[in-house]
Formats: structure tokens, sequence, C-alpha cells
């Protein structure tokens, strides 16, 4: 007999937000799930209506931030990091996240400055190692880059981070020998 079909789980969180819009955490889920398939006006709409429910909510705020990174819009972007930090000061995935935003716009002083101050005060972050081997990379600084991308590897092999940290250090590793 053929397995039973696997419901999908976009299409039940899409009809639970239809029905219920108030559900922050649905709206927060079916958000973190379009951005996860990159569908970033899609979670930049619903993660608003999320932090318009709570607007003090830590992981929607990122979030939002990081789908209005996604689309583009990095001052939109970086107004929702900033406004998680003031909520929690010092969270390391808002800082990184900022940094991220900040870096992408040239602004690299400030961007690393905010990883190095994460590394100071969280020296186990390991989207802050991430961060800071995507710009050694960027400068050209390979065995840099892969030496802050092993760390993300030690700190945290599972993550996404950590996942594409391994797949970077390939590929620049196949650069250098090919060199």
């Amino acid at each position: 007999p053929a397995a039973p079909a696997v419901p999908d789980s976009l299409a039940l969180l899409e009809r639970s937000v239809a029905r219920d819009s108030t559900n922050f955490d649905n709206l927060y889920h079916l958000g973190v799930m379009y951005l996860d398939r990159d569908r970033g006006s899609d979670a930049t709409r619903v993660l608003g209506r999320a932090v318009r429910l709570r607007p003090r909510e830590l992981k929607a705020l990122v979030n939002l931030g990081a789908a209005y990174d996604a689309g583009g819009d990095a001052s939109a972007a970086q107004t929702h990091y900033r406004q998680a930090l003031d909520v929690a000061p010092g969270d390391s995935v808002a800082v990184c996240r900022l940094a991220s935003s900040l870096y992408t716009q040239s602004d690299y002083t400030q961007a690393l400055g905010l990883l190095r101050q994460v590394l100071v005060q969280k020296p186990g972050s390991h989207c802050a190692y991430f961060a800071l081997g995507v710009a050694f990379a960027d400068a050209g600084l390979y065995r840099d880059a892969i030496r802050m991308w092993t760390r993300v590897v030690e700190l945290a092999p599972e993550s996404s981070e950590g996942i594409s940290a391994r797949e970077s250090m390939d590929v620049l590793r196949k650069y250098r020998k090919g060199q």
C-alpha cells in the first residue's frame, strides 16, 4: 500500500491564519516558513502582522528584519533589528543580523565593531564567527575566513551557519588549490 500523503504544513498554516489572523504563534510560524521558502514579501507581510500583535517579541522583530533584508530593504531591516535590541540589549542574533545588514551596505567599520563586541560578550556566538568569515572571505583573507568558519562548525555544526560554513570552506579550499 502507498504511504499516506504528508499534509502540506504551509497550506495548513495559511488556512489557520486565514481563519484567525490574531493568533501570534501561527502568524510567526507562517512568516518564518515563508522566509525559509524565499517568499520575502509574504514573510514581511505576515511577520509585520505578528509584530503589530506583539511589538516587543524578540524573535518576531529579528525575523521581520530578516524578511526586509531578504527583500532588499536594509533600512527597514536595521530598524527592526534595533527595535529587537531595545527589547533584548546584546542579543547575539539581533546584533549579528544588524551587523550583516550593515556590512551589505558597505558600513564595514560599524559591522565589524558590532561583531567584535558580540564576541567579547559572548565568545561562543557562532553567528558572529560566521559573519566575520564572510567579511574575511570578501577581503581575500581566505585563511582567516576558514579559521572563523571552522569555529562556527565547532560551535554549531548542525545550524544553518554551520552547514553554510562547511560548504564555504570547501569552496575556498578548492579555489586556493587551483591558484
